[in-house]
């Protein structure tokens, strides 16, 4: 089950972000709360899907890198963080049996 609950989206075009683009995890169903729908430009959104299916984790701290690295080889819940061009924090969280990973802010956790 996503992590967002009740309210959660499915992304549509931005599945295609991964076509061509070798990464190092499956995405399963791709999904965005409406606070980060309405807040996230779509370049924004698939900026940080690229980097979070490449095993970027954006701004999180070394322990929460340590363990999302730990994860891919666990099957275990992956968690990055970015920031869009006016510094607004977002998450991206793929479930650890990688059948959805959500985008949201902070607050909708």
């Amino acid at each position: 089950m996503p992590v967002t609950g009740n309210g959660c989206r499915p992304l549509k075009k931005e599945n295609e972000v991964m076509n061509g683009i070798q990464t190092r995890l499956e995405l399963g169903q791709l999904l965005i709360t409406p606070a980060a729908r309405e807040a996230l430009l779509p370049a924004d959104v698939r900026t940080a899907l690229d980097r979070h299916a490449q095993g970027d984790w954006g701004d999180v701290t070394g322990d929460d890198a340590e363990a999302n690295d730990e994860a891919l080889e666990n099957e275990g819940r992956l968690f990055s963080v970015y920031h869009n061009p006016d510094g607004l924090k977002f998450w991206v969280i793929t479930e650890s049996d990688h059948s959805a990973t959500t985008v949201m802010l902070p607050e909708d956790y």
